[in-house]
């Protein structure tokens, strides 16, 4: 089984951009796990466009109600970041190489180039008891230095995955992530993926073996407008509960 981690940016975007707080993110989160969903993924940034530093901190005060919901924080290491990462205390960090503009996460980290801020940043995940990951494209070589700086996790960052499916290429393009996560795996690394996923391309990607978590916010509140909440987190849960995933604990 497959952990689904609804990553709510855009209610916190929504919100923001009529000036008060409707929607509650709060009341959004209490719904979504209430629909059984055991993961939430925020991605603050520092620009706040979307969630804020006070959600960050309600969110990690709400969820301990529901201790089987696994918390994510995701984004760029900065000491800002950190600090609030490490005051909130989430189940899992995860280390995105974004700029403080971006509009979206669109590469993962090149291990080498960043290899001290990385082994620092994972020493002080660790040191709190914080699951680390860092956001990786599907590349055996990056996945084969991770081991370097320690990080628990990977995500592999699937847009590449997401534009090819359902072309030509997309069999080719399957198996780098596959071989990714097989390399992963092989070192002791846990495997998660996001970026792009979403009803129709998801089920196709969890053939691959062992991914532990996937985030997913942009498509599922699309999908959700299109066709009701309930019945899309349905259908994403009957989608990850039926993945053929190795047992792996990190």
């Amino acid at each position: 089984m497959t952990v689904l981690s609804v990553n709510v940016n855009k209610i916190a975007l929504l919100r923001n951009s009529r000036g008060r707080d409707y929607p509650n993110v709060v009341e959004f989160v209490e719904h979504v796990v209430n629909l059984d969903v055991k993961g939430i993924t925020v991605h603050p940034r520092p620009d706040e466009r979307h969630i804020t530093r006070k959600d960050v901190s309600d969110i990690s005060d709400f969820l301990k109600l529901y201790p089987d919901v696994e918390f994510n924080i995701e984004g760029y290491p900065s000491d800002q970041f950190m600090e609030l990462v490490l005051k909130a205390a989430p189940d899992q960090c995860t280390l995105v190489p974004d700029a403080p503009g971006q509009l979206t996460s669109d590469h993962g980290w090149d291990v080498a180039v960043h290899q001290d801020l990385l082994k620092q940043r994972l020493k002080q995940l660790r040191g709190a008891g914080i699951r680390s990951s860092l956001f990786l494209a599907p590349v055996v070589s990056m996945v084969e230095q991770v081991p370097a700086v320690g990080a628990d996790r990977i995500e592999l960052y699937t847009e590449d995955f997401a534009a090819h499916f359902g072309l030509s290429s997309e069999q080719k393009v399957f198996e780098q992530y596959a071989a990714a996560a097989a390399a992963a795996i092989q070192l002791g690394i846990g495997v998660n993926a996001g970026h792009d996923l979403d009803l129709e391309n998801l089920r196709r990607f969890l053939e691959i073996p062992g991914i532990l978590e996937v985030s997913i916010g942009h498509a599922l509140v699309v999908e959700s407008l299109l066709q009701g909440l309930e019945a899309v987190i349905t259908q994403y849960l009957a989608i990850t509960s039926g993945a053929a995933s190795e047992t792996h604990y990190y």
